[in-house]
């Protein structure tokens, strides 16, 4: 299997990503639709791409072929193919095939495009950034950066998801990398929004004044930035932020990671940690600008735990220790996710036949399972557009399909920062709602549903002080 190195990502995909790929006579068993000459179903699934599930689920069943964005792929729609793909007890799909013609160019081996025995050891050695020491000083800086923008926001129409992003850039730059705001940490943070954008852009190639050229240079920038960073973390013994403690992680053997492999994962984390904690908390802050009731029982937990404001009315911070005791927020916040999932839907490639609800699917077969549509499939949830956190309690959780509910995948590869989307989020709440309440400022936005959710006009709140 090809291996890329960490300053050169391929100009072309591997050729063991296309070797074997289905044409129509290879799926002729299997229902689906061509869509029209040479672009296919490309611009009907990039117009809604929920609606075209629903509409290829009525037709087809819950495995159908599509071709779309050059070429065949198989959806695999409800919880048991969620478990059959996610939990992957055969190893008959690989991420790496799956993600890497649309990340490779700009986030090569990160760990989301690794496989089976690569992946397990670099997610061992990556771990150490999220063992209860680290995620202890991660809660400080949390605590500290939150509450110093969040005292600002009050009093005003604002637009929530621009404001939440750059905070989270922000956060990021201090949490994960260790360094202070400043110019630095906003050139940083250019690169990473230059290198996101680009990876959706459609112009593939990096010609002079495209999105792909930005991105490209921007991640020749943090290349050089990272690898610089690593070397003088090593010799400076490491430290709390994330950022070090990949650059002192060690494998199993006791030898220290690969300086353009930790560089790589550091590139590939920020990238996967800000568009997606962005995307989920614009998400509940939403919902619960709707539904006031709620923020008005999360209020009332939050300060039950921290104990409300200060001696100079500002809210205190949510400790460490204090995290799993907000019960009822983690369940509203496990309803945003799925709701509007930030993830929501799933590629991988087969690497053997394989046979699911009646069908063949042959080995090279580009796949896909979709969290969108089975977060909101009643096969498992009563009426899936309400928001009701309470379908979060241990029982009802319990009696649910394992893989009904998947906003950080599953198996393997589950999200390895799931427990610090969480913290932030939770310690967001916990300096928002004691100071404000949340108002929509102009009615319901139209949401883009892909690749990662966001409203598109930024979600326009009131925060009324309390």
């Amino acid at each position: 299997m090809a291996t890329l190195a960490a300053h050169s990502p391929a100009e072309t995909a591997p050729p063991h990503w296309t070797q074997g790929a289905p044409d129509a006579a290879d799926l002729a068993q299997i229902p689906g639709d061509a869509g029209w000459p040479v672009i296919g179903n490309t611009l009907t699934m990039l117009a809604d791409p929920h609606e075209f599930t629903r509409a290829m689920v009525a037709k087809h069943g819950r495995v159908y072929k599509n071709r779309a964005f050059g070429g065949w792929n198989v959806a695999l729609i409800g919880a048991d193919a969620n478990e059959l793909v996610l939990f992957d007890r055969d190893r008959l799909f690989s991420n790496e095939q799956g993600w890497g013609p649309i990340l490779d160019k700009l986030f090569p081996r990160g760990l989301m495009l690794m496989d089976f025995d690569h992946h397990r050891a670099d997610r061992r050695a990556l771990s150490i950034a999220f063992k209860p020491g680290p995620m202890r000083h991660y809660s400080d800086a949390l605590n500290r950066g939150i509450a110093a923008q969040v005292r600002n926001w009050g009093g005003r129409e604002m637009q929530f998801y621009p404001a939440i992003k750059a905070l989270t850039l922000d956060l990021a730059a201090d949490s994960f990398i260790g360094i202070p705001w400043g110019p630095e940490a906003d050139r940083i943070n250019q690169a990473f929004i230059d290198m996101v954008q680009a990876s959706i852009a459609p112009v593939r190639k990096p010609l002079p004044f495209t999105q792909m050229k930005r991105g490209v240079d921007g991640r020749a920038f943090l290349v050089e930035y990272f690898t610089a960073e690593t070397h003088r973390r090593r010799a400076a013994g490491g430290g709390q932020d994330m950022f070090s403690q990949f650059a002192t992680a060690t494998r199993e053997d006791g030898s220290l990671m690969a300086v353009d492999e930790v560089v790589d994962h550091m590139n590939f984390l920020m990238m996967a940690a800000h568009d997606t904690i962005t995307s989920s908390a614009t998400s509940l802050i939403w919902l619960l600008a709707k539904h006031p009731e709620w923020q008005d029982r999360l209020r009332q937990e939050i300060e039950a735990v921290t104990g409300g404001l200060a001696a100079d009315g500002q809210p205190r911070p949510l400790s460490y220790d204090d995290l799993g005791r907000l019960d009822l927020t983690e369940m509203a916040f496990k309803e945003a996710l799925r709701m509007i999932p930030p993830v929501p839907s799933m590629p991988r490639r087969a690497l053997r036949s394989f046979e699911f609800g009646g069908y063949r699917i042959p080995g090279g077969t580009p796949v896909g399972i979709n969290t969108h549509f089975v977060h909101h499939d009643e096969e498992h949830w009563d009426d899936p557009y309400a928001f009701d956190p309470l379908r979060f309690t241990p029982d009802k959780v319990k009696a649910r399909h394992k893989y009904a509910w998947v906003p950080f995948g599953g198996g393997a590869h589950m999200c390895l920062g799931l427990h610090f989307a969480y913290m932030q989020v939770k310690i967001l709440l916990a300096q928002m709602l004691p100071r404000y309440r949340i108002e929509l400022a102009a009615g319901d936005p139209e949401w883009q549903a892909w690749p990662i959710p966001k409203p598109k006009d930024g979600l326009r709140i009131r925060l009324d002080p309390l």
